[in-house]
């Protein structure tokens, strides 16, 4: 059983860090203009930050801080969906492009929310 938990938590790390790589390559690609670079400027910062949290909420010394990490990488995957729907529905960015985002945020945000209900004892 901890072998289990042990390797999705490998797992998600890397997820992440591919996930963040690949948002980097997104932002980078994005076309120049003053909204573009604000929003992708904001996106990033959401974006970075769901991993930010979650390395530091493994560190964390306590539960409640621990939660509260995840708490913020929670936050910042929902934060993030946000800004991808703007680029989407603003033209900045295609449909296809943003799709696999919005899907890999979607999944995150759960593993976050139900790892948010377990902490907290309500599952």
């Amino acid at each position: 059983m901890q072998n289990d938990k042990s390797k999705f938590k490998d797992e998600f790390k890397r997820r992440l860090y591919t996930f963040t790589l690949r948002l980097i390559e997104f932002i980078d690609k994005l076309p120049k203009g003053n909204v573009s670079m604000r929003i992708g400027d904001q996106l990033l910062r959401s974006g970075t930050s769901i991993i930010g949290n979650y390395v530091e909420g493994r560190a964390a010394s306590s539960k409640k801080d621990f939660t509260n990490y995840f708490n913020h990488s929670l936050k910042s995957s929902n934060e993030s969906k946000l800004w991808f729907a703007l680029l989407r529905d603003s033209k900045r960015a295609k449909t296809e492009d943003v799709a696999w985002f919005l899907s890999e945020l979607d999944e995150i945000a759960k593993v976050f929310a139900s790892s948010i209900l377990t902490l907290k004892g309500k599952r």
